[in-house]
């Protein structure tokens, strides 16, 4: 070894907790190994340095002098080491947690329940980021994405699955044609001049695939760069529109718009996607608070 090289780390970061902690037992407990595994690194230390670092003592263990040489010098640096990644963590942990979300999904579902969020959450420090570019573009800048996607998911993406995507059409009491609609099945949606939206082109070929009707989208229609505006449209009763069951069901429940024909399943799901190497525990939370805000509608 010369004569600045390190020793082993593992081995190293073996011995200071033995030596602190004055047990192999308890050593092995703290690093969630075997007490063999120790037991090798302290050996593997040893070799490395020609003379031993323990010597027996009864049944337990005694620093040799090179021991209390080497304890003296690893048990500063470990306890520098803790200090700084308890300070980075605590400003990690403090600082604001930035989620990116769809203009659409933030509007209609997201802004809703942030007071309830923060009531359930209080330590997160939510900043929202509203998305109209790719999203495998900017998870890069964000600490998360909430998203309604379907695999593969791209490369770099640890992905926490919240709910299944299910989408269905909607219509306002207030819609002129709601009349002839009323108690149809839903084939007569093929002769609808029905809304839909640009951003989402499969959207009804995907619902009627699932109502085992044509797949071809209902002719006519206008339609709309964003599902927001499609939502807004079909309230202001303009015609029929197709969107994913969370995003109308605070409108379905006050009666401002109707879903006669039900929702249908998609490949597609509710996802928040983190960077792949993300290791910040709070996307955890907020990934299981958005799982039973979903399951709850």
């Amino acid at each position: 070894m010369s004569g600045r090289e390190l020793p082993p780390l593992n081995a190293l970061r073996a011995f200071e907790a033995v030596a602190r902690l004055h047990s192999v037992g308890r050593a092995a407990t703290e690093l969630h190994v075997t007490h063999g595994a120790v037991s090798r690194q302290l050996r593997l230390l040893d070799e490395a340095l020609g003379r031993p670092l323990f010597s027996r003592q009864g049944r337990g263990l005694a620093l040799t002098e090179a021991g209390e040489q080497l304890h003296a010098g690893a048990g500063l640096a470990f306890e520098q080491l803790r200090d700084s990644w308890a300070a980075l963590r605590h400003h990690h942990e403090h600082s604001p947690f930035v989620l990116g979300c769809a203009s659409s999904l933030l509007a209609r579902w997201l802004i809703p329940r942030l007071d309830r969020l923060a009531h359930d959450l209080p330590g997160l420090r939510l900043h929202l980021s509203a998305q109209e570019s790719s999203p495998v573009a900017e998870l890069g800048t964000l600490d998360a994405l909430l998203l309604l996607s379907a695999p593969p998911w791209p490369a770099g993406w640890q992905v926490d699955t919240l709910a299944p995507e299910r989408i269905g059409p909607v219509v306002s009491p207030r819609y002129s044609g709601w009349p002839q609609l009323q108690g149809q099945p839903p084939a007569r949606l093929l002769d609808e001049p029905v809304l839909h939206t640009t951003s989402r082109p499969q959207a009804w070929p995907d619902w009627l695939r699932g109502m085992d009707l044509p797949p071809s989208r209902p002719p006519g229609g206008a339609g709309f760069p964003h599902l927001y505006h499609l939502l807004e449209a079909a309230i202001a009763g303009l015609g029929v529109a197709i969107a994913p069951a969370p995003l109308v069901a605070d409108d379905l429940a006050t009666g401002r718009l109707l879903a006669p024909w039900g929702f249908q399943p998609t490949t597609g799901h509710w996802i928040l996607a983190k960077p792949q190497r993300s290791g910040d525990r709070r996307a955890d939370a907020l990934a299981q608070w958005l799982r039973q805000e979903l399951a709850g509608g």
